[in-house]
């Protein structure tokens, strides 16, 4: 697991990337919280809270996709969620 951590004020804000090489999936973790998926592209799945703010994102069978980066579309809405918590 690769953990980023920043700190304003007294508030820490950790972004959690972890890559399951057996189930082939990448997890991305913005905030542990009960959520449920949401499928926005093949293969690529966000999490939100019951509210609609973005808790993360989950990418399977992550070797089928030839891809150098990895493309995440996001709505303004979730951007200025994240952005509060920082």
């Amino acid at each position: 697991m690769i953990k980023s951590e920043s700190r304003n004020k007294d508030m820490a804000s950790i972004i959690s990337l972890w890559y399951d090489k057996e189930g082939d999936f990448l997890e991305i973790t913005f905030r542990d919280a009960k959520g449920y998926f949401q499928e926005i592209d093949d293969d690529v799945y966000e999490r939100v809270d019951e509210n609609g703010n973005l808790l993360g994102y989950y990418v399977f069978s992550m070797s089928q996709h030839e891809r150098q980066s990895l493309m995440i579309p996001l709505k303004n809405q979730q951007i200025q969620s994240l952005m509060q918590e920082v």
